[in-house]
């Protein structure tokens, strides 16, 4: 997707450490514009796949997810929580998951009254960049016994595992930008 592209060779900033950060457009200023075009490119990638629930993980993904879910018929969205909360009453799906932003394991929960076996979830997050996130939101998917049509980032780091992984799994994953590698002296990120 040129147009994100462009955005982040524009306002990204590439830290050390294989840090990109978008946090002026996407995942802490969020430019409802561009996530409007990022809805359409969601759609237009998936509009094959009879999708009746978003999913996601608190806490990036879920402006992103809102706006996506305006383009498939309004489906829900569910978002994954990161910590137990006493408004969370019955039973949860839960896994654990290791952010490569925070450097921290968390148990991540879903109710069971909110993915059960006849939904068609598409996975949406902000970034992929080992995968763990979204190992953890495909497990939550599969003990619910509902159908995974697929799987949208908007930023895969292309030169990190997750996305290998998750393609080995069979999974349909779309990315709409894809960072080869980064510099962080001169601060250029590449395409692929």
């Amino acid at each position: 997707m040129q147009l994100l592209k462009d955005r982040i060779l524009k306002d990204g900033v590439v830290k050390k450490g294989n840090v990109l950060k978008v946090d002026s457009f996407l995942n802490h200023k969020m430019d409802i514009e561009l996530f409007e075009e990022i809805g359409k490119e969601f759609k237009r990638r998936f509009a094959d796949c009879n999708i009746n629930k978003i999913l996601t993980i608190e806490a990036s993904g879920i402006g992103i997810a809102c706006i996506v879910a305006q383009y498939f018929d309004n489906a829900p969205v569910v978002f994954a929580k990161k910590t137990q909360s006493i408004n969370i009453d019955g039973e949860v799906y839960s896994t654990k998951i290791q952010s490569f932003t925070h450097n921290k394991i968390y148990d991540v929960i879903v109710s069971k009254k909110f993915l059960n076996k006849d939904d068609r979830v598409l996975i949406i997050d902000d970034f992929l960049a080992n995968g763990c996130a979204l190992e953890g939101l495909v497990e939550l998917v599969k003990s619910s016994g509902a159908t995974i049509e697929g799987i949208g980032i908007v930023i895969e780091k292309g030169f990190q595992r997750g996305g290998d992984i998750i393609r080995e799994k069979g999974l349909r994953l779309e990315s709409l930008a894809i960072v080869d590698s980064m510099d962080d002296e001169k601060g250029i990120v590449y395409f692929r």
